[in-house]
């Protein structure tokens, strides 16, 4: 797709176009083609309508009901924030009161759509000149916000940003393009030194701009976080999907925090003001308690173990493995609780004879900081994934003191 192709889409043409077509079906697809060439449509348009229409089934995970009023290119989609995200974001700039955001590194404009619905003028730039296209075309419900080809490093920063109510928000690219994994997804880098526009360039403009906000890698070090700046973890769903540094006005909570979204129920936040220092540690395996609790990914990527030690007096099986023993049956909106039925020392032999015994024919694996393959431990138990006829357990894999442990448990 090219920039005069999107200029066609977003046309009353196109746009009817888009309108006329029924859901995506991918073996209906070639059919529909040829028909909509019968008609007359030029054959570049109906192939971007029906990627179009391919990309909006796909982008209802991240927009719902939204999903078919924006247009989006395959990368675009992959790397925009979804809709709950995006409203977080937005909702920083519009209670600092800022007029205007420079969204540098628009992507498809999914943030900047975001701030603009809550009356925030976004001026975005992107280096692709196709992303860029579809932003603008993205933002044109709201005519003073605009995007277009350009590279966030040429941004020149206001004399007085503060009076003039201006912020930022980056998204350097955290991917290789022309590099794809095993799944055909573009490859992705997670050091800091790799992302474009660099870190240093970040750093510029949060010292430039005070209100100032970067969409970064999960993997975001802690010893990186700026002094005096919020940087929060975000999961949807158990996913963890960035670390986002805040400065200035729009840093809610300096230091480490996490935000948990999720489908339904409200947004739950962990701070480091709610978490021990220094979490406990279990001493022997002895000193199991009747409850495990595993955290959300966002805490444990955040390191706020401590606020899951500390909400239910608990100790942390080994440090950085990230899953919590206690006695106390404590209802923790940030960590999954589950009963602890059994524990052993993890060995095949061992965990097998208690599968044995307790009829159970389905396993459901869990495991941190024990190093083996799912599919050949399941081999050497002889077990599958479904109970058919049997029972049906889940094993947590951990170490607890030093000791490779088996933890068999029921959720809570």
């Amino acid at each position: 797709m090219d920039v005069g192709t999107v200029r066609a889409l977003a046309s009353p043409d196109g746009r009817q176009l888009l309108r006329s077509l029924p859901p995506y079906d991918e073996n209906e697809a070639i059919g529909l083609a040829a028909r909509l060439r019968r008609e007359g449509h030029p054959p570049e348009l109906v192939a971007a309508a029906l990627t179009q229409q391919r990309l909006r089934a796909r982008a209802v995970t991240k927009f719902g009901e939204f999903a078919d009023d924006l247009l989006y290119t395959a990368d675009g989609l992959e790397q925009a924030s979804r809709l709950e995200v995006a409203a977080t974001h937005a909702g920083r700039y519009y209670n600092a009161s800022l007029a205007t955001v420079h969204d540098l590194g628009c992507g498809i404009g999914s943030d900047a759509v975001a701030m603009s619905a809550l009356g925030v003028t976004v001026h975005g730039v992107d280096i692709d000149p196709v992303t860029a296209a579809v932003a603008d075309t993205n933002l044109r419900p709201w005519p003073d916000s605009r995007a277009r080809e350009g590279m966030a490093e040429e941004f020149e920063a206001p004399r007085d940003p503060l009076r003039a109510r201006v912020g930022v928000w980056l998204d350097p690219a955290r991917r290789v393009p022309g590099h794809t994994g095993r799944h055909g997804r573009i490859k992705r880098v997670f050091r800091l030194d790799e992302i474009r526009p660099t870190w240093e360039f970040v750093l510029q403009v949060a010292t430039a701009v005070p209100a100032t906000g970067a969409k970064l890698s999960p993997s975001m070090p802690h010893d990186a976080i700026p002094l005096g700046a919020e940087a929060q973890w975000t999961s949807f769903g158990g996913e963890v999907l960035e670390c986002a540094v805040w400065w200035g006005p729009l840093a809610q909570r300096p230091g480490r925090s996490a935000r948990i979204l999720s489908a339904s129920g409200s947004p739950v936040e962990v701070d480091e003001t709610m978490a021990e220092p220094d979490p406990p540690v279990a001493e022997s395996p002895s000193s199991l308690g009747a409850w495990l609790y595993e955290p959300d990914r966002a805490v444990t990527q955040a390191g706020l173990l401590g606020a899951v030690t500390a909400a239910t007096l608990g100790s942390e099986v080994e440090h950085g493995l990230g899953y919590v023993l206690s006695d106390a049956e404590v209802d923790v909106p940030f960590a999954r609780r589950f009963a602890v039925r059994e524990a052993m020392p993890f060995s095949v032999k061992v965990l097998r004879s208690w599968l044995v015994q307790h009829g159970v024919t389905g396993l459901t694996i869990k495991k941190r900081g024990v190093r083996l393959d799912d599919d050949e431990l399941r081999r050497q138990l002889r077990i599958g994934r479904k109970a058919g006829d049997g029972a049906q357990a889940t094993v947590v894999l951990t170490r607890v003191a030093g000791r490779q442990t088996v933890l068999v448990v029921d959720p809570a």
